[in-house]
């Protein structure tokens, strides 16, 4: 991850200064009022199909969302992620590929699942997968998506990158100024079209975007680099997020990158652990498994309706961790009407690392036996002083609890 350091504080001044001198103020607002007032919910196709991805694939899994009771857990957002372009015409219009025959009608079945469609671009003159980027035609995209009826905008840097360092060689202040640009151009385009459209940003976390996206009108903005289906790549990524809370709320969420529920080799325990962690950073929840052949286990996870709820909490406020004790976390999250998420995380890999662990309760604020629901299990828990908890390898205890003392 690059950082400028005070270069930001400048640059995050620009940003604002530009963005209110040219947006009105009723579209200023619109990006981080009207959508996204709760994390984004739904599906992405990338982590499992990758560029393989269809027409057939997105109908597919818009009806499994519905069969699975996925929508009804609140999952609306069905993705399409990289790979869905094809060339522009003369007129500098952007074509579908032949994978997607007919954008507007697939727009139009996702909706009448009642769920809603995403896709994909970047400010690059190409996206990751060497498909048309959106560079010089943002508004004509815009436009294109809105008149499709498209509902989410997730914006790779990729290529533009290279534009960036080929227009500013060894000026990181310059090159961080043209990034910011790209993305409030697009998020002006968005804006224009009179269309509600989440606004995601995926550059990685570069340069502080928490500090300076949300004036240009971001909705969700991502803080590191690409999750992976294992727990090494999960921990990394929940432990980069500390100190990012005050920069989340609703309208505009730290992303710490797609759901890997569900794939790869991930024990229970660690799926577990990783939507938890999601749900306690209020972070979007956008799976990314093969749906048609999800397993029972892995169905309950992500419709686990008291887990997102702390997720979907409305007072917006992400989680902290408050404390480690060897291989061991805590994290607390306070939620709506004064109640808190705790999280007591075992990050070790011995089956039986925390042997036990002691939880300190006056390290959370908190003082005498706390009563809460265990999320996972659905029982009523008391949390004592000093009290032993032993935990599996990767494995969390999630206790919500709805009068703490």
């Amino acid at each position: 991850m690059r950082s400028l350091g005070s270069l930001s504080v400048a640059v995050l001044a620009f940003a604002s200064l530009a963005f209110a001198a040219s947006t009105p103020a009723a579209a200023q607002t619109q990006s981080t009022s009207a959508v996204a007032q709760t994390p984004p919910m739904g599906w992405n196709s990338w982590n499992f199909f990758f560029g393989k991805v269809t027409d057939k694939d997105i109908r597919d899994s818009a009806d499994q969302i519905v069969a699975t009771g996925m929508r009804d857990a609140g999952y609306v957002y069905v993705n399409i992620d990289d790979t869905w372009e094809g060339d522009r015409d003369a007129s500098g219009v952007l074509h579908t590929n032949a994978k997607f025959p007919d954008m507007k009608a697939l727009a139009d079945y996702v909706h009448s699942k009642g769920l809603k469609l995403g896709i994909y671009s970047g400010p690059g003159p190409k996206t990751c997968a060497g498909y048309a980027g959106s560079l010089d035609h943002e508004v004509q995209d815009a436009q294109l998506y809105a008149s499709w009826g498209v509902d989410y905008l997730k914006y790779d840097l990729c290529s533009y990158g290279t534009n960036m360092a080929t227009l500013a060689p060894n000026d990181k202040a310059a090159q961080m100024r043209l990034m910011i640009a790209a993305y409030d151009k697009m998020g002006k385009a968005l804006r224009a079209t009179g269309r509600p459209i989440v606004y995601s940003f995926c550059q990685y976390g570069m340069d502080a975007v928490w500090e300076w996206a949300p004036a240009i009108g971001g909705n969700l903005w991502r803080t590191t680099g690409d999750v992976q289906p294992n727990w090494g790549s999960i921990y990394a990524i929940i432990s980069q997020q500390e100190g990012l809370r005050k920069y989340s709320g609703p309208g505009h969420w730290n992303d710490p990158d797609m759901l890997e529920v569900g794939n790869g080799k991930l024990t229970l325990a660690e799926n577990r652990a990783h939507f938890t962690m999601w749900a306690m950073l209020a972070a979007p929840l956008l799976a990314g498994n093969d749906l048609p052949n999800m397993k029972p286990e892995i169905k309950d996870i992500l419709t686990n309706r008291d887990v997102i709820a702390i997720d979907q909490d409305k007072l917006g406020q992400q989680a902290s961790r408050i404390y480690s004790d060897g291989e061991v976390d805590v994290w607390t999250r306070p939620l709506a009407g004064g109640a808190m998420a705790v999280v007591v995380l075992n990050a070790g890999h011995d089956r039986y690392s925390t042997h036990p662990f002691h939880l300190d309760l006056a390290k959370l604020g908190l003082h005498g036996t706390q009563t809460g629901k265990d999320l996972w299990t659905g029982k009523t828990v008391e949390l004592t002083d000093n009290m032993p908890i032993e935990l599996v390898s990767h494995d969390v205890l999630l206790v919500r609890i709805a009068a703490p003392k």
